[in-house]
């Protein structure tokens, strides 16, 4: 062993050492079998604004129900909305925005915090 040590022989390249049977898998035959892997299962879990009982119930719905549902909220949203922007256009009227003027880019060297002090 010390002559292979000095010869910078390593023990796993040897195939009678314990090093090169480990690495190459040998004489464990109790693991013979691969180990299996749990697969995992989905949980349903309640959130904030609905039970358990809600979201199951929800989803036994017809599609074409929960679509309408959706629609019509939709709808009702976007007449707010409408609403609203009309109640905007009438308070200002014809309010023109001050034209404001454009600062002259800085370019090159002036640009940077160090130019001119070296």
């Amino acid at each position: 062993m010390i002559s292979l040590h000095r010869q910078r022989i390593k023990p796993v390249k040897l195939t009678w050492t314990q090093n090169w049977r480990r690495k190459n898998k040998k004489g464990k035959a109790e693991e013979a079998g691969k180990k299996r892997t749990k697969k995992s299962t989905k949980v349903q879990k309640a959130i904030v604004g609905m039970s358990l009982d809600d979201i199951k119930q929800k989803k036994a719905q017809k599609t074409e129900l929960r679509a309408a549902a959706k629609d019509a909220v939709l709808k009702e949203h976007k007449e707010k909305a409408k609403k609203q922007a009309d109640k905007t256009k009438t308070a200002a009227p014809g309010g023109k925005a001050k034209a404001v003027k454009a600062t002259p880019k800085v370019k090159g060297a002036a640009m940077h915090k160090s130019a001119g002090k070296r």
